[in-house]
């Protein structure tokens, strides 16, 4: 994964709500009880949150990402979620822009300096940016599905999800196209399609294309 792969997902997205009007922006987005709105400020106070924790990294610092925790983000979303859709558009476009800026000031030697998201580092925000980018988009129900996905992305995705299968069984993923993938150590459980409809069912999304088999229950996201 690289920064390149980020700066595409950005542009995808913000290409998609280019001149997005009220009516579909208050439109109901695929997750559910949420409107687009409600998606692309989640995704521009999400980059905000990011770049902040880039930033603070690079000063040598460890901050909460959101200002008052999970409480402080969901009543964020819910505040600027009935927004005009120029004002959602242009938020998405500047905290997106920041975002990218503040990674495109990192050195190959920054990476690895800590953050508080996940208590990880900056190259593993690198990749929840990816995730958080790339998905979402998807959930805004528009034009691009998750059969749009790049493989790459569904393989990262699929090993980022591991932690969903549960103890009990051994999930063994068969693509029509590509390696088989399997997780866990317990009784099979094997299904196939299209790698894309795969990723999409194990990141509990409404796959595009069938995936053939009896699927289990999952568990929650890491």
């Amino acid at each position: 994964m690289a920064l390149n792969d980020v700066n595409t997902a950005a542009a995808q997205l913000t290409a998609l709500v280019t001149d997005l009007d009220d009516e579909t922006a208050r439109g109901a987005s695929v997750l559910p009880g949420w409107s687009r709105g409600h998606v692309i400020t989640h995704i521009a106070n999400f980059s905000e949150a990011m770049t902040r924790q880039v930033e603070e990294a690079l000063q040598g610092r460890l901050v909460e990402f959101y200002d008052g925790g999970r409480p402080a983000r969901d009543a964020a979303i819910e505040a600027g979620a009935n927004r005009p859709a120029a004002e959602l558009e242009s938020h998405l476009n500047s905290a997106t822009t920041g975002l990218l800026t503040a990674f495109g000031k990192l050195t190959p030697d920054d990476w690895q300096r800590p953050i508080t998201h996940r208590t990880s580092n900056l190259a593993a925000a690198l990749n929840t940016t990816w995730r958080e980018l790339l998905i979402h988009t998807t959930d805004l129900g528009l034009a691009i599905t998750p059969a749009d996905w790049p493989s790459t992305f569904c393989l990262h995705l699929l090993e980022f999800l591991r932690p969903r299968t549960p103890e009990d069984i051994t999930l063994i993923l068969v693509p029509t196209a590509g390696p088989t993938w399997q997780s866990g150590a317990g009784e099979p459980r094997t299904l196939t399609g299209e790698l894309q409809a795969l990723t999409a069912w194990y990141a509990g999304r409404t796959p595009a294309t069938p995936v053939d088999g009896a699927t289990p229950d999952l568990l929650p996201w890491p």
